[in-house]
């Protein structure tokens, strides 16, 4: 359990400052995951549209939530 929420946002904060955005190294790894997902026959998805009332569904519950401070 977490008991100084304000350091640890700190040392994220830090950790994110000092990490550098690689575009190759991103793309690299997203078409990893891309291909991955396709060999388990995740995508390209049947029904692009299967489930969509579920995800409306859980928006509207989400929108209703109180905002927290991030």
């Amino acid at each position: 359990m977490i008991k100084d929420s304000e350091y640890l946002r700190k040392f994220e904060n830090d950790l994110l400052a000092k990490e550098s955005s690689d575009l190759s190294k991103n793309l690299a790894l997203y078409e990893a995951m891309w291909e991955e997902a396709k060999a388990l026959g995740i995508f390209p998805l049947k029904d692009p549209l299967d489930g969509v009332e579920d995800d409306i569904r859980l928006a509207k519950v989400l929108r209703r939530l109180p905002k927290q401070n991030v």
